[in-house]
């Protein structure tokens, strides 16, 4: 009943920014966490970023001061700012909700930071 639907992935260059949102729609009335995971080829998912309803924006070493995590709880939507993209950002990016001990998945968008 849960979903979770991810949007704006794309092609760009190296420098360059992305916006990724995430829509959750279903029964929950609002998620506890809510961020994104990605995976590149070949290795393992990781925990990019996320964020407690009325929190800050926790983030893994690696985006700190490039990636900026925001929540509307209202509109029940997440997403993510992507400045200053390298090569090595280039993966899926997955959003992700967790309530009550559950764990919620979206699809996954690509994202490929190339030249």
């Amino acid at each position: 009943q849960e979903q979770l639907v991810e949007s704006g992935g794309g092609l760009v260059q190296p420098g360059g920014s992305l916006r990724l949102s995430c829509a959750h729609s279903g029964s929950i009335f609002n998620m506890y966490i809510m961020g994104w995971y990605r995976q590149a080829p070949g290795k393992q998912r990781e925990l990019v970023a996320r964020m407690k309803g009325g929190g800050s924006g926790e983030y893994v070493d690696s985006v700190k001061g490039r990636f900026t995590i925001s929540r509307d709880n209202h509109l029940k939507t997440v997403s993510l700012q992507m400045n200053s993209l390298k090569p090595e950002d280039t993966a899926v990016y997955y959003c992700y909700g967790q309530e009550s001990g559950v764990t919620y998945w979206g699809q996954g968008t690509q994202v490929t930071v190339s030249s």
